[in-house]
């Protein structure tokens, strides 16, 4: 025969950190998405309960439904889950703590800033197509 078998060798028998070199990537990887992902989700999170636990009448919410509202009664206390919201003049509907999903902060009448909703749209060229392919893919 000219082919000589191949043996299977141990990578790591001459280095004291071999079975240490096999775990390091799934290391980084881990560390990786801690960093990217999961702590800037738990900080979100912590904020919007802080958020919540702060709500006082005239707050602007949107409901998880997506329906804005002005709170017309806070809860009581902190064990307390229904909030009345006005919904439109005169129409008033209780909806759990839960169900809240973010509180708009209003803008004072005399800021000179303009609205998110009044701001230019992007020139022309490069940026209005990336603007166009971040609409179709929904990055944002």
């Amino acid at each position: 025969m000219l082919i000589s078998s191949a043996f299977a060798q141990d990578a790591a028998s001459g280095s004291p950190f071999g079975t240490m070199t096999q775990f390091l990537p799934l290391i980084l990887i881990f560390a990786v998405f801690y960093f990217l992902l999961i702590r800037p989700q738990q900080q979100k999170q912590k904020a919007v309960k802080a958020s919540l636990a702060a709500i006082k009448r005239g707050d602007r919410v949107v409901t998880g439904g997506g329906i804005l509202g002005l709170v017309t009664r806070p809860p009581k206390g902190v064990e307390d889950r229904e909030i009345e919201v006005e919904i439109a003049p005169n129409i008033r509907v209780i909806v759990l703590r839960e169900t809240i999903s973010a509180v708009i902060q209003p803008q004072p009448a005399n800021d000179p800033r303009p609205r998110p909703a009044q701001q230019a749209a992007p020139a022309p060229g490069i940026a209005g197509v990336v603007g166009m392919l971040k609409g179709l893919f929904g990055k944002r």
